[in-house]
């Protein structure tokens, strides 16, 4: 589970730092790369975490930290899952008009995106803090699903 957090925390850090330090092709590649992979690395993590929870007894004492632990691991998918997207829709296709057409900016380059990007990528900064302390907890406190 560590990996989808490396990836997004490093994915966002490199976002952030292309639109208010330096807009750098290398941060730009940092930042879509592990975004990608992380994403779908997080997808694997929800739905194998769903999958392993579902045997758990449904009135543990640790429930709530489970809970809380599903729902941002979700909104980790759909707060990624916006600028992958919004860049998805955004590039360039191959066809005659858009031949002709201004090429549009990277997303990280778009004045007109950059609030909401900045607010994206920090919540899920957010996201990934508080998905990964509660999955330490269910780990550490409670071994849940910890073997021996």
């Amino acid at each position: 589970m560590h990996i989808p957090i490396a990836f997004l925390l490093l994915a966002s850090v490199a976002g952030l730092l292309h639109m208010y330090w330096s807009p750098r092709l290398e941060l730009r590649i940092l930042t879509w790369w592990p975004m990608l992979l992380g994403w779908i690395a997080c997808a694997v993590a929800v739905a194998t975490g769903l999958l392993a929870q579902s045997g758990l007894p449904p009135q543990a004492p640790f429930r709530s930290t489970l809970n809380w632990h599903i729902g941002s691991g979700l909104a980790l998918l759909v707060v990624y899952a916006a600028p992958l997207y919004v860049r998805w829709r955004r590039r360039p296709q191959n066809s005659i008009r858009s031949a002709h057409a201004m090429p549009q900016p990277d997303l990280l380059d778009d004045a007109e995106a950059r609030i909401w990007l900045t607010l994206d990528l920090l919540a899920g900064i957010g996201l990934l803090i508080a998905t990964g302390w509660n999955g330490g907890r269910l780990v550490y406190e409670w071994a849940v699903n910890v073997l021996g």
